[in-house]
């Protein structure tokens, strides 16, 4: 599998993601549904965001895992979230070191909605190539 990341403006160096992602030769792709906060009984967080991410990331990553694909090779994950503002001043302490840590460089796109399901707060869907 190849994988090239696309960022034409000096700006996005200075952000968590790449503008595109090319995909050539992948042998898979693992569509994610959106992942959240819910426990292993199915029971969705009521904590905070910050909490929350960390739950929704090990969600994911487990996912991820259990399906065969690894963390480095998500080419897509958007966020959903409540907040952007809080998003941005509680959470990215826990989110960049998830991309680093894994040297994800993904399309993303962020965005603020009405509500998620239940008392959730931050969602994760990723698109995953091998």
């Amino acid at each position: 599998m190849e994988k090239q990341s696309f960022d034409p403006w000096d700006w996005g160096k200075n952000t968590n993601a790449v503008q595109a992602v090319e995909v050539k030769n992948a042998t898979g792709t693992l569509y994610c549904s959106g992942q959240v906060a819910i426990d292993a009984n199915g029971v969705p967080s009521n904590a905070d965001m910050r909490l929350q991410l960390i739950q929704t990331i090990a969600n994911l990553e487990q996912l991820i895992n259990e399906a065969g694909y690894a963390c480095a090779n998500i080419v897509r994950l958007n966020i959903y979230t409540t907040s952007t503002q809080e998003f941005f001043t509680t959470c990215m302490d826990i989110y960049v070191p998830f991309i680093q840590k894994n040297g994800i460089e993904q399309a993303t796109t962020l965005l603020e909605v009405k509500g998620l399901f239940a008392t959730l707060t931050v969602e994760l869907e990723a698109t995953v190539v091998k």
